[in-house]
């Protein structure tokens, strides 16, 4: 396969495409191709009035909405305001605390907003999804040992690179337990992951006073922008790929470049942790999901 680009992106007028987390880095990347595509495009977004100001700098028919993933009421508001057909639901936003942080509903901050949040809006809105919702997860799902006992770390010590991880596991398991229902149901709806590769976007960023360490040094280096970290997920919304494929760089062990089907850890395969995830989200979250 050659090496992916945006420029390859087919003709998307008529197709609605919402994007969440669409007011920088990869999200703003995303919106901006589909775009320069024809595509409507909707920014879900925390803060409207950033989401307003890339907007303005984006081609044809593109508007804002509010959403906030880490508040349930927010996206339940966001759901219940929606009307109309979703061609493709991009769960791109996504966040990785530095400390224990609590979401407005008192999940761990990461979980809560990457995965919960997420969970809530797409088994919400999956009614009006006709063609495919595309799932941002990482690789770092490798290094993932996903507690189900403990997902809000209340009595674990807490630990910020294992929270990420353990979101984007989970990530890879919705889409995963998503897809085997859908296909149950008879539906035509497609889940796919997309891993964006090592990406110099801010959620890299380091807080006021922090000391640089080696990896803050070498990410500048090795990184790719976000237009790059795109590819993934444009390849993963627009291409003819079964349900429940996983798309990632080509390049630098999948870290940079291009998009291709890439694999994914024999954890994130096991159809019963999977399982138990979704009845897990679905009591946490108090929603749901129209699919058995």
């Amino acid at each position: 396969m050659t090496d992916h680009d945006a420029s390859a992106l087919p003709d998307l007028t008529d197709r609605t495409i919402v994007i969440t987390g669409a007011s920088s880095g990869i999200g703003r990347a995303t919106a901006a191709a589909f775009a320069r595509a024809g595509a409507h495009v909707v920014l879900a977004v925390r803060d409207t009035t950033k989401g307003r100001a890339v907007a303005s700098t984006l081609p044809g028919s593109v508007e804002v909405r509010a959403l906030d993933l880490a508040d349930l009421g927010s996206v339940r508001s966001f759901a219940e305001q929606w009307t109309g057909p979703i061609d493709v639901l991009v769960a791109n936003a996504g966040v990785s605390a530095r400390s224990l942080t609590r979401t407005a509903d008192g999940f761990e901050l990461d979980f809560g907003t990457n995965h919960l949040g997420h969970f809530a809006l797409t088994t919400l809105l999956l009614p009006q999804v006709r063609d495919r919702v595309v799932v941002v997860a990482s690789q770092a799902e490798r290094a993932a040992r996903l507690d189900l006992d403990d997902p809000n770390w209340e009595r674990r010590p807490y630990r910020s690179s294992r929270a990420y991880n353990d979101s984007k596991l989970a990530n890879l398991l919705f889409v995963a337990e998503l897809q085997r229902r859908l296909s149950t149901a008879g539906s035509t709806v497609r889940v796919i992951a997309a891993h964006p590769g090592l990406v110099t976007t801010s959620i890299y960023d380091l807080p006021d006073g922090a000391r640089r360490g080696i990896w803050d040094h070498l990410l500048p280096r090795l990184g790719q922008d976000a237009d790059q970290g795109a590819l993934p997920t444009l390849y993963a919304a627009t291409e003819d790929l079964p349900g429940d494929t996983f798309v990632g760089p080509q390049h630098l062990m999948h870290m940079r470049g291009g998009a291709q089907v890439i694999g994914r850890s024999r954890r994130a395969g096991d159809r019963e942790l999977a399982a138990r995830l979704w009845d897990v989200s679905e009591r946490l979250t108090g929603i749901t999901a129209p699919v058995a």
